[in-house]
């Protein structure tokens, strides 16, 4: 049965610069679409968050690179949010992709890339103690 599922990742830029978001932003679409073997015409919607500190470039600039010409997209900056157990990552791009497909939410392939490895250091962990 065809559902609409979340794919989710994050990357991080070393500076505020347009290349470097694209680049980083591309990279990052394009490990996700080989892990859950996706195409265009899966791609529901896209949404794209920067941290306040990246405001250079829209992300979604790599999606329509890669020819997601009729896929909504969306770019916005994520929230700030202050306290003692913050996890927030300078210099991060955030995606979610709202894919169609058939296969179940635990097969899909969620990607942190660079420094935003430490937003979801549980990931490895869940997986592992999935396949025993």
């Amino acid at each position: 049965m065809t559902a609409v599922r979340g794919v989710r990742g994050a990357t991080t830029v070393e500076a505020d610069r347009p290349e470097l978001i694209v680049a980083a932003t591309e990279e990052l679409l394009q490990t996700l679409i080989a892990s859950n073997g996706l195409e265009a015409g899966n791609v529901a919607a896209a949404w794209f968050t920067t941290t306040q500190d990246l405001h250079a470039e829209f992300p979604a600039v790599a999606a329509r690179r890669l020819g997601w010409l009729d896929v909504p997209l969306l770019c916005g900056h994520e929230m700030v949010v202050t306290g003692d157990n913050l996890r927030a990552v300078p210099h991060c791009i955030r995606i979610l992709l709202l894919v169609n497909t058939d296969r179940p939410a635990s097969a899909l392939r969620h990607h942190y890339l660079r420094g935003a490895t430490a937003i979801r250091q549980d990931l490895d962990r869940y997986r592992a103690e999935a396949r025993r």
